[in-house]
């Protein structure tokens, strides 16, 4: 029968990127439309549209449960697609939502659904201009798979980072994933863990009204496989080495000790409402004062920068005054939470 797929292919990590890498692109033959295509394995693909580029991109979200501490599938939907558009410096224009439903789903989990995906985007705003809807027999609750456009005057790419370059973060890590572990798991605490699922196209935009979009070198939204995952990318595409401080790195209390409980490392999990960017470090305290003027940025730090050793690797410096790799993880340690 041969090799099969395992969950582990899709949590993002270095499993699912041997996928990409070993079958996916080596199967499919036209991969670009002129600009930045599937090739770059980027958070989407620009497309010259006069003077300026369209960006497109496309997100499936198969979380377990459709509601959780802080969202749900319908703003998870939304909320990824937008910040995918956003990490790539696209104003979102449009949304597509195709929905895959069980047959038996309750009416009405399907009307909130839909409530939270249209509260969301009149958050950015963007509309949902088109869709589909299919209906089947297997034992699943519902997938959702969004679609988006958006327009960028000077697109950004996770492989632009440059030696001396300062490394940001838009606010606390590992909220998303470690919420849903801990629902899952019952643990509570005196402070009720909640997921970060939010669109950020207001945060990335506060930066480049206050720099200019030529200053923002790299970006990344933190999902699947979380912080290390997307640090390492950033910094294998464009072949530098990156410096973090462990110290500098924004973690809620309940995160860490919910971290600890369960054995997983807070920068492992999945963010679902958080930047990682990369600017020039001349404009670094003027973006980061960008960022904490917004709600969703408000918790922002500086938590290290680009260096030129170890290129193609993240160097952790750790509380204690040592030095250790932040190895990307195999895959996102938390199913089925995006």
């Amino acid at each position: 029968m041969g090799e099969k797929i395992k969950l582990e292919h899709g949590a993002g990590g270095e499993i699912m990127e041997e996928l990409l890498r070993d079958v996916i692109l080596k199967t499919l033959t036209l991969k670009s439309a002129g600009g930045i295509g599937l090739d770059a394995l980027d958070d989407g693909a620009t497309i010259p549209f006069g003077d300026k580029h369209m960006v497109f991109t496309i997100d499936g979200h198969t979380v377990r449960p459709l509601f959780f501490p802080g969202g749900d599938i319908g703003r998870l939907a939304v909320s990824g697609t937008v910040n995918d558009l956003a990490v790539m410096g696209a104003e979102p224009i449009a949304l597509a939502n195709s929905m895959i439903i069980g047959e038996g789903l309750g009416m009405e989990i399907l009307k909130r659904v839909l409530k939270s995906m249209d509260e969301t985007a009149r958050e950015v705003p963007v509309p949902i201009v088109t869709g589909d809807t299919k209906v089947v027999e297997d034992k699943i609750e519902m997938f959702v798979v969004t679609a988006g456009i958006g327009i960028a005057e000077h697109p950004v790419s996770d492989a632009g980072a440059k030696v001396g370059d300062v490394v940001l973060v838009s606010g606390t890590i590992g909220d998303h994933g470690i919420a849903l572990m801990s629902h899952r798991e019952g643990i509570a605490f005196e402070t009720e863990l909640k997921s970060d699922v939010a669109p950020i196209w207001d945060v990335v935009k506060a930066v480049a009204d206050s720099i200019g979009w030529e200053k923002v070198h790299a970006m990344k939204d933190p999902t699947r496989a979380g912080l290390s995952n997307a640090l390492n990318e950033i910094a294998r595409k464009s072949n530098v080495g990156i410096l973090v401080r462990e110290a500098d790195i924004p973690i809620r209390p309940e995160v860490r000790a919910a971290s600890e409980m369960l054995g997983i490392s807070p920068y492992d999990v999945a963010n679902e409402g958080k930047v990682v960017m990369v600017v020039a470090r001349e404009y670094a305290e003027e973006a980061l004062e960008a960022m904490r003027k917004t709600e969703k940025g408000r918790n922002a730090a500086i938590i290290g920068e680009v260096i030129d050793d170890y290129r193609g690797k993240v160097l952790l410096e750790t509380g204690i005054g040592g030095k250790r790799f932040m190895e990307p993880p195999e895959g996102d340690p938390v199913p089925r939470i995006c």
